[in-house]
């Protein structure tokens, strides 16, 4: 039987070995949420150790592309926890209407869902077309399928009830075109939105923007990881920036709280001060 140190052991050098290869630093995630992700990977790869998996992932490529699946959140949902985005619309966009342009950032993207939710709220309230999305996320798969904006068709009677829980002002069918068994979101939210890879664990700022959006993130890093990410979202933003966040994070206990003011703190809705 291998002993706990070992299996900690074994964690450790898989991600550092990971980092050190493959520029992917997954080393200030969360101990008990990497330990579940690589367990499911250790049965998908059929490897009895995670020595082995590493073994694998080191000399196979291709395996490490597989193992991104395990290591990283891929899927989300249109408008999901509706009252967020109904604050984002009722209290926040009153703020961004007062900007001549607007440059919003979704990190932590996944397959596009968050952005796309993004791109719909602020097309309604006439803001899309003076407005640059970018969406970023550290897997080059899901970015993919996110820049496709296609989905299952069967997921569309959920996202419905969430965009109209979320304020939403016409049909969500306004927004996509259905075909057979999926759903292509309209060219217009598509060319609204730029897809592409940053990691909040290694790059810095890249850019100014109005509105940071990173939700359901930050509940994967360790505290120190956390406290690197808020800063690099801090930086992100303008002077009274907003920072939305998932619903069980919050800034509260973050070296970075002092920053921020609660605007909406139900909704965890922050304004740089």
């Amino acid at each position: 039987m291998i002993e706990r140190s070992d299996e900690n052991l074994e964690l450790s050098l898989l991600l550092d070995a990971i980092f050190r290869k493959y520029h992917y630093d997954f080393r200030g995630y969360a101990e008990a949420s990497m330990k579940r992700r690589v367990a499911s990977a250790l049965v998908h790869f059929h490897c009895d150790t995670v020595s082995r998996l590493q073994e694998k992932v080191l000399h196979e490529p291709q395996a490490f592309a597989e193992l991104l699946r395990f290591l990283t959140v891929q899927v989300s949902d249109l408008f999901r926890d509706p009252s967020y985005f109904r604050s984002l619309r009722e209290r926040v966009v009153p703020y961004l209407r007062t900007y001549p342009s607007l440059k919003v950032w979704v990190a932590g993207c996944a397959t596009g869902e968050e952005a796309y939710s993004m791109a719909i709220l602020l097309e309604e309230e006439g803001l899309l077309e003076r407005t640059q999305i970018y969406a970023t996320d550290i897997n080059p798969d899901s970015l993919r399928i996110a820049e496709e904006g296609v989905y299952d068709i069967q997921r569309f009677a959920r996202f419905s009830e969430s965009y109209l829980q979320a304020g939403g002002k016409q049909s969500l069918s306004n927004h996509y075109t259905a075909g057979y068994s999926s759903a292509v979101l309209d060219r217009r939210l598509r060319k609204a939105i730029l897809f592409s890879d940053h990691s909040l664990a290694t790059d810095t700022a890249f850019a100014e923007v109005e509105l940071v959006s990173c939700r359901n993130v930050l509940i994967y890093f360790d505290r120190t990881l956390q406290d690197r990410a808020v800063g690099v979202l801090r930086d992100s933003l303008c002077r009274k920036g907003f920072l939305g966040l998932g619903s069980r994070e919050t800034l509260r206990f973050s070296a970075h709280a002092a920053g921020f003011s609660d605007f909406a703190h139900e909704d965890r809705i922050y304004q740089r001060l």
